[in-house]
């Protein structure tokens, strides 16, 4: 199905002025998305929407597309429903990703995981959401609690999901369709319509002065060449604690890792070891929900985790292939094929493949749990 990224961009705006525009450490913040845009692979056509001609020369530049929406559809009174229909019926396509230029540290990772997920699953619609797991209120009433009740860890709470907004995907014909009966469908109306999880820097969308500044701040941030890790004060001085899993497993010699297309519904694991290969360690998340998290791992003899310990989560991991040395609070054992090894919270605990060949294993935890490394000579 050809697949039509479409970027829209007022020259106005009236709570940041002209924020499109806007220079981050030299460079227009438009520019931002449409160079993460251009290192996607699912699209055939990327086009840059609005009415002013400036964003035509930025759209060359970048050597994308562009699109001269109406004089009247873009106002602050026209709607997403009313410019996307216009760009439907004057651009031909199947699939129609929007993506906001005020959401600019989304990945391109994130962003071929939505449109994969929405053709896989063959949405007519698919919105990202942010999902807010903590005491919810809607017209002074509780969404997912029971305000006579104690009050649950948040961790155990059922999520509320608010739209992140940055990315909205509609089927050409659906949205058609939608707007001719209802008069709108960027919700989405009849067919299919899914919801895609996006998480931390990517759900920030700049639509106040504050916003701006702060994301600025993170990209000059990101930008520094200073490597700080996280510590706190207490008696373990020499204690850090990392809760990123993409820069853990980086810090782990796994420079591959795809943790954005997991929750598929039948899944094989053979079939995943034959794409990702036996030469180089590879990573693949095939599980990831509020209460857990599965990451399929893949390492060389000698590779393995750095020394480290949950305070407060227990893990497990199911043993694939090949042979693992597990050391726990200084104990060694091997552990291979068929193993299942369960880890309580709290103990420190280090796993590396051993023997001659790929060792691959299936660890399950949650996304963000918190990883301590005990001792300066072990980070």
């Amino acid at each position: 199905m050809k697949t039509v990224c479409m970027i829209p961009a007022r020259l106005g705006s009236s709570r940041v002025k002209k924020k499109n525009l806007r220079l981050i450490n030299g460079k227009p913040l438009i520019s931002y998305i449409i160079d993460t845009v251009k290192q996607c692979d699912c699209f055939d056509e990327i086009y840059l929407n609005s009415e002013a001609l400036i964003f035509k020369e930025i759209a060359d530049q970048h050597s994308i597309s562009f699109y001269k929406r109406p004089d009247e559809y873009a106002t602050d009174q026209s709607t997403n429903d009313e410019f996307a229909l216009d760009f439907i019926e004057n651009i031909s396509g199947e699939i129609l990703i929007q993506i906001l230029p005020t959401s600019p540290l989304i990945s391109a990772d994130e962003i071929n995981a939505f449109v994969r997920e929405m053709l896989r699953e063959n949405y007519d619609t698919l919105i990202s959401v942010e999902n807010k797991q903590i005491a919810c209120i809607y017209e002074n009433e509780p969404v997912n609690y029971d305000k006579l009740k104690v009050n649950p860890p948040s961790q155990t709470m059922k999520p509320v999901q608010a739209y992140a907004t940055v990315l909205m995907g509609w089927k050409y014909e659906t949205f058609r369709n939608d707007m001719e009966r209802y008069g709108s469908a960027y919700h989405g109306c009849d067919g299919r319509t899914g919801y895609f999880e996006l998480r931390g820097l990517s759900t920030i969308d700049i639509d106040q002065e504050a916003d701006f500044l702060l994301t600025e701040k993170i990209m000059m941030s990101q930008n520094s060449k200073v490597d700080r890790e996280i510590e706190y004060y207490d008696d373990k001085s020499c204690e850090h604690v990392e809760v990123d899993v993409e820069r853990i497993l980086e810090k782990d010699g796994l420079r591959r890792n795809d943790l954005y297309n997991a929750n598929r519904e039948i899944i094989n694991i053979s079939e995943i070891i034959n794409e990702n290969g036996r030469s180089a360690p590879w990573s693949r998340r095939v599980i990831e929900t509020e209460s857990n998290s599965a990451t399929i791992l893949a390492q060389l003899p000698g590779e393995g985790n750095r020394r480290h310990y949950h305070p407060a989560w227990n893990e497990w991991w199911y043993i694939i292939e090949g042979e693992w040395e597990w050391e726990i609070e200084g104990e060694k054992k091997i552990v291979k094929k068929g193993d299942i090894v369960f880890m309580k919270k709290g103990r420190v605990h280090k796993i590396t493949a051993v023997g001659k060949e790929l060792a691959i294993r299936l660890a399950v935890s949650r996304a963000d749990v918190a990883h301590v490394y005990p001792g300066e000579s072990n980070v």
